[in-house]
């Protein structure tokens, strides 16, 4: 069996080694402009359009991750060949952890605190109880729904969006179109975990954020083209929201020149919410590998007609 790997990341050799340490009877090898062999499976991370070339039997298309937009409509990606993403490999867990710190921070009035300290004030707020902090999550999907029952089970009032119905335990579900006003007309603090198409690009626009409760937060971990920054500067400063978290951005890294990085209500961070974690996506990869050479069907397979 031959896999060919690719990752535009500095460590990609390490992760190679990593996969074939979980298949040694395979052949895991680094994609070489110009080679040519006849793989069965291709692993990769943004991959040159060169990257397929020649590929005429591959079986799947693993993507190095749970967003498979950078993938999706890549040059060069045969469109016949399953795709299948990483399903959590510890993000899931490293996510429940960043959204809750900002539902904790922007709850307990931190980022107040925070300015009160820049201006060397010695000011005490009123407390605020999570039970009166209501968050609703937009996307429910593998990651979606663990953080929006993690923060349920934290006291939070949860309600979740998605394009399709779902049921998560203590979660007030909508769906679609038709719930969607109702949706960010309740919550105090709008998580986006949505997948990255064309449905949802400049999904935070000033339209749909000028639903929100005014005093509401906005919390970004999906991917930056969902987010129209200039309308979230615009009601930021107007007072209508109070404050976002953004750890995803188009393009990255942000610009130094940015407004963002210095705004007062704005929280920034190096897309840093969720990683995917290198042995236990290598693992959940070679489990698929295997399954798929037993004949097996297996989770992640992307609808492309979807996005996701």
């Amino acid at each position: 069996m031959n896999i060919l790997f690719f990752a535009d990341e500095p460590d990609a050799q390490v992760w190679r080694e990593a996969l074939q340490r979980e298949l040694p009877q395979a052949r895991v090898r680094a994609w070489v402009p110009g080679e040519t062999f006849a793989d069965d499976y291709a692993v990769c991370w943004k991959p040159p359009a060169a990257f397929f070339v020649g590929q005429e039997r591959l079986k799947a298309i693993f993507n190095l991750g749970a967003g498979v937009d950078a993938i999706l409509h890549a040059p060069g990606v045969p469109v016949h060949v399953p795709l299948i993403r990483v399903d959590d490999a510890g993000m899931a867990s490293q996510m429940e952890e960043y959204i809750a710190w900002c539902a904790l921070h922007f709850c307990r009035r931190f980022d107040e605190y925070a300015r009160e300290q820049a201006a060397t004030r010695w000011t005490k707020f009123p407390p605020r109880a999570r039970s009166a902090f209501p968050v609703g999550v937009m996307g429910l999907g593998v990651l979606g729904g663990r953080v929006a029952a993690y923060l349920a089970g934290m006291g939070f009032p949860v309600s979740g969006w998605s394009r399709t119905p779902r049921t998560i335990d203590r979660v007030q579900c909508f769906a679609g179109d038709a719930d969607f006003p109702a949706f960010l007309g309740a919550i105090d603090m709008l998580v986006c975990m949505l997948p990255l198409t064309d449905g949802t690009r400049g999904i935070l626009n000033r339209d749909n954020l000028s639903r929100l409760p005014v005093g509401a937060f906005v919390v970004n971990v999906a991917r930056g083209e969902h987010l129209v920054e200039a309308d979230l500067l615009q009601l930021l400063d107007s007072g209508h929201l109070a404050g976002a978290a953004l750890d995803v951005f188009a393009p990255e890294p942000l610009p130094v020149d940015s407004p963002l990085w210095h705004h007062p209500k704005v929280i920034v961070t190096p897309h840093i919410s969720a990683r995917t974690l290198m042995e236990e996506s290598m693992r959940q990869i070679a489990g698929k590998i295997r399954a798929l050479e037993r004949g097996e069907a297996v989770a992640g397979v992307v609808d492309r007609a979807r996005g996701y």
